[in-house]
């Protein structure tokens, strides 16, 4: 298995620069393998754990070694996903992948403003379809091998026979675990595209919501959509999703009651047009949104603060 930033170098010892220079690679995928950026970076670290405790001997004698991180990598997401499975069916409510920001629009440059603060792993993150939270969702679904295959091969696009390796199985056996894992994505409908409107249609919500106003909030939803809320037992929040636009449209204007002097932001949430709100200069919830033509058919609300880490430290710089 080869990387792009290997091409042409055709040497006989590791360049230090090319294993350091794989970590945005590894951060990308283990962020869409587990869905969770603090794991993401946990599991990338325990890959340059492992290859930094090999001798210099052992290291010179692997061809690729771009190739034998990401292998490292897969496999350890690959088991935090077994034992995630376990973990969430334990957690308090919904749980929903973490959020990621689009710093550009909070910051001009990179994080820590030139005063030495190590880079967020969140920087590292591309922020293309395969990252908006629908997506995401969908991926929750399926099984650590379908999720793995496909975010390999799919996204990646890795061959199946580099894949098995990485999986564990035949390539044949990869093949159609990644055909089962599209299939989910299709029957879910998860959008792949963005369109020029989302962002006036995010604006509108965020209007109505700041207004008050029950009946244009009623309008911008869908009949069915739904709301998943995620405070991970640790603030207060709906522990089932709130089903209907009347029930949602409630839902947030009772918020609002609740919480005055909430201020919200439009930012880019996994990609997409998304809200933060903010409660006395703390970030409180993330929102991201599922939409479909002109109605909003999905609100995927993030109150955990655990998960909230990245949004956090906008406020504290």
């Amino acid at each position: 298995m080869s990387t792009p930033s290997e091409a042409g170098h055709g040497r006989s010892e590791p360049d230090l620069s090319v294993v350091v220079g794989e970590r945005r690679q590894l951060i990308n995928l283990a962020y869409r393998l587990l869905g969770s950026l603090a794991e993401a970076e946990d599991a990338v670290q325990e890959t340059y754990t492992r290859w930094y405790a090999m001798s210099r001997q052992q290291q010179e004698a692997i061809e690729s070694p771009g190739a034998w991180l990401t292998t490292v990598a897969g496999r350890i997401c690959l088991d935090v996903l077994g034992s995630a499975r376990a973990r969430r069916e334990r957690y308090v409510g919904a749980w929903i992948p973490e959020p990621l920001p689009d710093r550009r629009e909070w910051f001009s440059g990179r994080a820590g403003g030139g005063s030495g603060q190590p880079d967020d792993p969140a920087d590292r993150i591309t922020l293309d379809e395969s990252v908006n939270m629908a997506f995401l969702v969908v991926l929750e679904s399926m099984t650590p091998a379908e999720r793995v295959a496909f975010i390999l091969h799919d996204v990646f696009r890795y061959p199946f026979p580099e894949v098995a390796g990485i999986v564990g199985r035949t390539p044949a056996a990869c093949r159609q675990l990644a055909s089962s894992a599209r299939r989910r994505m299709r029957a879910a409908q998860a959008p792949t595209t963005a369109t020029a409107g989302q962002a006036g249609l995010v604006r509108d919500f965020k209007k109505a919501w700041e207004a008050k106003d029950i009946k244009a909030l009623v309008g911008l939803l869908d009949p069915d959509a739904t709301m998943t809320a995620d405070g991970g037992g640790l603030v207060g929040t709906v522990l089932r999703p709130v089903v209907g636009s009347a029930r949602i449209a409630e839902y947030l204007i009772h918020i609002a009651d609740k919480a005055p002097g909430l201020t919200l932001l439009e930012r880019t949430v996994n990609g997409r047009p998304g809200l933060v709100a903010q409660h006395r200069g703390i970030t409180v919830t993330v929102a991201a949104f599922g939409l479909n033509d002109d109605r909003v058919t999905r609100i995927w609300a993030v109150r955990n603060p655990e998960k909230l880490r990245p949004w956090t430290e906008f406020t504290e710089n």
